[in-house]
């Protein structure tokens, strides 16, 4: 398995609406991609602008057809005026 941990830090007053928008993308990549199996969203307890997406996918291949997807790109698109920063790693499940 393919495992994805993203870290945003957005702008502290659009902390509502960028969690709002995480989840819908959550849902629409649970929902619309055969190869995604989990998409955790994760929000900082101490700083709510921070937050952790945990994704799982059957395998590479799986994750680079998320980012061609429209639903990611609409979300990246929505998101990247308000976020201050956005650390990628990727990992395999053992």
């Amino acid at each position: 398995m393919y495992v994805v941990t993203v870290v945003f830090e957005v702008e502290r007053e659009e902390a509502e609406s960028f969690r709002a928008r995480v989840q819908r993308q959550a849902r629409d990549s649970l929902d619309n991609e055969p190869g995604c199996r989990r998409f955790d969203v994760s929000v900082s307890r101490k700083q709510r602008e921070r937050v952790l997406l945990y994704e799982i996918y059957d395998n590479a291949d799986a994750f680079a057809a998320h980012l061609a997807s429209d639903h990611f790109a609409a979300f990246d698109r929505e998101v990247s005026p308000i976020t201050r920063s956005k650390k990628i790693e990727s990992w395999s499940l053992t």
